[in-house]
């Protein structure tokens, strides 16, 4: 199928405490948290950082891509109630420069993941085909970095993965999915983990700032981005900041324009 979903990770409970955690920081950081800065927050918030390293959540994915794992980068999904913003059909491993495809994206919802809040969706089967052309779009309301999009998609297959909050979805790299805009009455918050990467891959080009998970120490082609220990520090900022420069050239390789990211 390409996909593996639900996965119970969080308590009921504890998700309220986290997506708490994420509003509280979010309001005391507006500039860390805001729309066009949230990726790779685990680099400079612990709390995120311990999701990230969570047995829960590491655990399904270690059962795929082995023992010695990486994590790649992070990004925070926010939809705004009866909001316009949607994620277009695409494929995660497209511009991450990164081979061969043994990665898994790991998707958390801290609020009800539901078709009317845009959860994430899924078309069957096509992480068997490898790469598919996408098209930049840059859409005021597509989430992604540049509104990617493939086309052809045949939309009558279209899996729904509803999640409620501390459930988690597992995908494939080149399985195609998107999302659609929030409809409901509350915000939709997700946290995905893009990607924990196995011991075997390598990067194809740039600098790649990856967080040691679990097993063997990164490798030299890799550059270590730090585990937070105070929140917003300098040096996790810093950390982050160099990241997020690193990400940006990576995924914009090749376009025409840019957005902040």
């Amino acid at each position: 199928m390409g996909w593996v979903s639900p996965i119970d990770v969080f308590s009921a409970d504890e998700a309220a405490a986290l997506l708490a955690k994420f509003e509280d920081a979010e309001a005391r950081h507006p500039g860390q948290l805001a729309a066009e800065n949230r990726n790779n927050a685990h680099v400079s918030f612990p709390f995120l950082a311990d999701i990230a390293t969570d047995p829960r959540v590491v655990g399904p994915a270690i059962s795929l891509v082995g023992d010695d794992v990486a994590l790649w980068s992070s990004v925070l999904f926010v939809k705004e109630p009866d909001s316009a913003a949607f994620v277009s059909w695409h494929q995660d491993a497209t511009y991450m420069a990164l081979e061969p495809p043994n990665f898994v994206t790991a998707w958390i919802a801290l609020s009800p993941s539901t078709i009317e809040s845009g959860c994430v969706s899924v078309i069957p089967g096509t992480h068997l085909s490898g790469r598919r052309r996408h098209e930049d779009t840059f859409g005021v309301d597509n989430i992604l970095t540049r509104g990617q999009r493939v086309g052809d998609i045949d939309e009558a297959e279209t899996v729904h993965l509803t999640l409620a909050p501390g459930q988690m979805s597992l995908h494939h790299p080149w399985l195609v999915h998107g999302s659609q805009p929030n409809r409901s009455s509350t915000r939709r918050v997700g946290f995905a983990l893009q990607s924990y990467l196995g011991h075997d891959v390598r990067p194809t080009r740039g600098e790649h700032h990856v967080m040691h998970i679990a097993g063997a120490p990164l490798a030299d082609h890799w550059i270590e981005a730090p585990r937070p220990t105070t929140e917003c520090d300098p040096d996790g900022v810093s950390a982050r900041t160099a990241a997020n420069a690193a990400f940006a050239n990576i995924l914009y390789a090749g376009a025409k324009e840019r957005r902040q990211l």
